[in-house]
């Protein structure tokens, strides 16, 4: 049986070639460690810029509170043709209120679901 042959890949193209499969990827699977067991799940990216990429996220979620624990995490993109990105860093809660109120404008299921961006559930 043959093994399929992986294309070479010019490194000049490969930033390019990442941040296509950022785009079109839009649910992610986002990584996250709970004590000493890692946790994955998809996400919904409310922003992405470059390879910054914003998830919006309640204070109520159990991913906060793993977040908060232990904030490295990790996001997996992925191809139609299984090409992967992995996005390896420090999540930080956003406090620049002029972005969350970019991305709450932006974004009008947010708005359908917590009518307000005071009292800050949102992070």
């Amino acid at each position: 049986m043959n093994q399929p042959q992986p294309q070479p890949v010019d490194p000049a193209a490969v930033r390019d070639l990442a941040l296509q499969v950022v785009q079109a990827d839009r649910f992610p699977c986002l990584a996250t460690v709970a004590g000493d067991q890692p946790r994955l799940r998809p996400v919904s990216p409310v922003k992405t810029d470059q390879f910054t990429v914003y998830v919006a996220n309640l204070r109520s979620y159990q991913k906060t509170a793993e977040i908060e624990q232990n904030p490295r995490v990790e996001l997996c993109y992925m191809s139609a043709d299984h090409n992967q990105v992995r996005i390896t860093g420090v999540a930080e809660v956003v406090q620049d209120r002029q972005l969350l109120e970019e991305i709450w404008t932006d974004h009008p299921l947010l708005r359908q679901s917590l009518g307000s961006l005071a009292p800050p559930a949102l992070l």
